[in-house]
């Protein structure tokens, strides 16, 4: 993407600068965390000043053991609040932190190391996989005991010379990985430019907000929108409680007690979370903003968690985009607006930063029976695909990007959104509409899949809050006008394959049906 600096005003978000910069700002303001951290066991309450200590400490260690500026540093590390930190500090002493999910296995890994130039590897025994099967020979790090193939990061003596680099704006700052649900994922490269075009349309919205509001944020912490969370958080000061786990015992007690003003969360994030709107602790009921990115929200999602909270006038936030091109589109509701009207639009482009349009699939004019693909443009574009640019370049087009989605625009301009272009199944307009509609029927679904089954026929995947068995007969008149479904497969929600940001695996789990473990 060509983009003018000077007109753009852009000089990019310098990521090792983040903390230090907060830190100078709001040296007092506190962070919380439902979890340990590896590197620094028992500190789960810290105020920003504490942070970037933990940063300088961990980015003097590293210099101390060789990481030196344009290094890449392949992050695969159990989901904890220290791969943030290593990523702070491996970007203030100029090298280029490439987060790799936790959830990825060995095979996975195995693959896309190859892709980075002489990497450095950073992670933890605990880790789901064996490391040792994929330790670079000299260049690993561990957060936990020095191994036979790693040594330890807190083993190194600081080295005060990493004083934090300053980068250009074209320079690369951050690489991550798409979500994989169609094979090994791709790794895209943020640029400081990128990610802070990224950042500028979701700081705008919160300028927004008049008080230091508590901020909760469950998101990936391997994820490019963890870093524009947290920086948007930090810069203003809000009292900020980081998520790791998602489960529904956990997240109430710790939001029951924190009170959040705000909550950033994945939208499968928010769908686990709906019971928590009916808690007598009512750990939602000081919410005043919700926000979600990635993708659309269910309806009943949206009309369940606003109708939770006490504030006056609340309102929900929901960004559609995707790793490699950040947040393109955005739409706000409010407890007054019916949410099921148009669930299926996504929002409208931010002015002056990203553009949308819909090319036509077969030569047909794009609409509700004939979507066709989403393609946008955006100044927070990755700038190419770490070891694959041929890949990258071949989803470019003039510079528009091709989202892999298939939907349509309306004549207001709102975009909506109906399926994976991989998702599409023969029979159903969208398969995420028809998922709408059954999980407002039935409220016992905490979550509902639709792929193609045996013979092309939709099969519908279904899990239900506590693992209660489907009632048949609810099933069948909730159904009674939809297009034709297979008989549904009842699952946990844990045995469904998820991305590192709680999407279902769509291709995963229709591997799992034709495979025969279906049962």
């Amino acid at each position: 993407m060509r983009v003018n600096l000077q007109t753009v005003g852009n000089t990019g978000m310098q990521l090792g600068s983040v903390v230090e910069n907060a830190a100078r700002r709001h040296p007092h303001n506190t962070i919380r965390l439902d979890h340990d951290l590896y590197l620094f066991p028992g500190t789960r309450l810290f105020t920003v000043r504490g942070l970037k200590e933990m940063v300088d400490d961990v980015s003097e260690r590293l210099a101390s053991a060789g990481v030196r500026r344009g290094d890449y540093v392949a992050i695969y590390h159990p989901h904890t609040f220290d791969i943030p930190v290593i990523a702070y500090a491996t970007s203030r002493i100029g090298a280029v932190p490439v987060m790799l999910s936790p959830g990825l296995d060995a095979a996975t890994v195995g693959a896309m190391l190859p892709r980075i130039p002489d990497p450095w590897l950073i992670s933890n025994r605990e880790v789901n996989v064996d490391v040792s099967d994929l330790a670079v020979r000299g260049r690993t790090l561990v957060t936990g005991p020095a191994e036979d193939w790693a040594d330890a990061i807190q083993d190194f003596p600081r080295d005060i010379r990493a004083v934090s680099v300053k980068a250009q704006p074209a320079d690369p700052a951050l690489v991550t990985h798409t979500s994989g649900t169609t094979g090994i994922p791709k790794m895209a490269i943020h640029t400081q430019f990128s990610l802070q075009a990224r950042y500028r349309p979701q700081a705008a919205g919160v300028s927004l907000v008049r008080k230091k509001e508590p901020v909760a944020i469950h998101v990936s912490f391997v994820h490019s929108r963890m870093y524009s969370a947290m920086k948007i958080a930090l810069n203003r000061g809000f009292p900020i409680l980081v998520l790791a786990h998602s489960d529904i015992g956990s997240a109430a007690v710790e939001m029951a007690s924190f009170q959040p003003g705000i909550i950033e969360a994945h939208p499968n994030t928010f769908v686990e979370w709906e019971p928590l709107a009916r808690d007598e602790r009512e750990p939602l009921g000081n919410v005043k903003y919700f926000s979600s990115t990635f993708d659309a929200l269910h309806p009943r999602t949206i009309t369940t968690t606003l109708a939770a909270t006490k504030r006056r006038f609340p309102i929900f936030a929901q960004l559609y985009g995707q790793s490699e091109t950040g947040p393109i589109v955005a739409r706000a509701y409010t407890q007054f607006r019916k949410h099921d009207e148009d669930a299926r639009c996504v929002g409208i482009p931010f002015p002056g930063m990203t553009s949308v349009r819909v090319t036509p699939r077969n030569g047909v004019r794009p609409s509700r029976k004939t979507p066709g693909y989403i393609e946008v443009r955006s100044q927070g574009r990755a700038v190419g695909f770490l070891g694959e640019q041929g890949r990258y370049d071949e989803m470019c087009r003039d510079d528009w990007w091709r989202m892999g989605d298939v939907g349509y625009v309306t004549r207001k301009g709102c975009l909506h959104m109906l399926d994976r272009e991989v998702d599409l199944v023969s029979g159903i307009d969208s398969t995420l509409e028809v998922e709408d509609h059954l999980l407002q029927r039935l409220p016992e679904l905490s979550e509902v899949v639709i792929i193609e089954g045996a013979g092309g026929v939709p099969q519908p995947i279904v899990c239900t809050h506590g693992d209660v068995p489907l009632d048949p007969e609810r099933w069948a008149n909730s159904t009674l006008d939809l297009p034709t479904l297979a008989a549904p497969v009842q699952r946990s929600l844990d045995e469904l394959p998820h991305t590192a940001t709680e999407k279902i695996r769509r291709t995963a789990l229709k591997s799992q049906l034709d495979n025969g473990n279906d049962s």
